[in-house]
């Protein structure tokens, strides 16, 4: 780690962290508030995932459903409007739509096959995001010049890492410039999101082996064939299984590359001031 005691943390000039954990649980919170304090520069991985590495695929998706109305199709093809993704911070619509959900297309769901070659664009996509992050510190401090650095990552790092092989190239690259913080939730929490899913039901990236695993099981124990099956009710039964499936890998990121915060705790920072004191204390325990 970067700061190995709550000593080097406090004296550090440049404070760079790696917020992980699942979404919602306050990575975005806390960075928007970091970054608000204007000593903070905030890099949001999915982001940089859906301008840099997926834009095009998101634009070209767009148009290609424009392209199936004939109004917008003949003003697509005399150059006559333009169609782009406005996604944000905090609106990441236009990436989770493009990765979709697979079943019925008559209910909005892909093709299995097509389902699957998004999310391999996705997981192409998110490691490449994650080692820019070294460019975007150098960067944040020689263009913006900030000392401060909050890489807000997104919920599925841990499905493109191996936090149990010492040699991982993507958690090596960022434990050697930020400190790894897992934002970890408790049981009550892990209710909440459920609960939260089930009233709107989002895509998400999942490992290969995961997902065809689930799609088998789905298909078997609900006896459906693939154009039969309910996007949304897919992924809704998925999700609990997701949680289950990242909970220890996010855990073996804590151990083995970084330090682990109460989602409870991350609830109570408000300042910058209350973050660095919360880091501090996460570094104690540690050892």
């Amino acid at each position: 780690m970067i700061y190995n005691s709550a000593a080097e943390w406090r004296g550090a000039e440049r404070k760079r962290v790696l917020l992980f954990g699942m979404s919602g649980l306050g990575k975005t919170h806390v960075s928007n508030m970091l970054r608000a304090s204007g000593e903070w520069f905030h890099y949001s991985v999915d982001y940089r995932i859906g301008t840099r590495y997926m834009g095009e695929h998101i634009v070209d998706n767009f148009k290609a459903e424009a392209m199936r109305t004939p109004f917008l199709r003949e003003l697509l093809m005399t150059d006559s409007i333009y169609i782009a993704s406005n996604i944000t911070f905090n609106n990441l619509a236009p990436l989770s739509t493009y990765l979709g959900k697979p079943g019925n297309p008559e209910k909005g769901g892909l093709p299995f096959d097509e389902y699957m070659r998004r999310q391999e664009q996705h997981r192409q996509a998110e490691i490449a995001a994650l080692l820019d992050t070294p460019h975007f510190i150098e960067r944040a401090q020689r263009i913006y010049g900030y000392a401060h650095f909050v890489c807000d990552s997104g919920g599925s790092i841990c499905e493109v890492v191996n936090p149990d092989d010492p040699q991982d190239p993507v958690l090596t690259t960022l434990s050697q410039n930020l400190l790894m913080v897992w934002i970890e939730g408790s049981d009550a929490h892990t209710e909440e999101l459920i609960r939260r899913f089930d009233r709107a039901p989002k895509p998400m990236y999942y490992q290969p082996a995961f997902l065809h695993d689930a799609w088998a099981e789905y298909l078997d124990s609900h006896k459906l064939t693939e154009d039969r099956v309910d996007p949304d009710a897919f992924v809704r039964w998925t999700y609990a299984r997701a949680l289950a499936h990242r909970q220890p890998r996010y855990a073996a990121m804590a151990d083995n590359w970084g330090v682990r915060v109460c989602a409870e705790e991350v609830a109570r920072v408000h300042t910058p001031q209350d973050f660095e004191a919360l880091i501090a204390r996460a570094l104690e325990a540690k050892g």
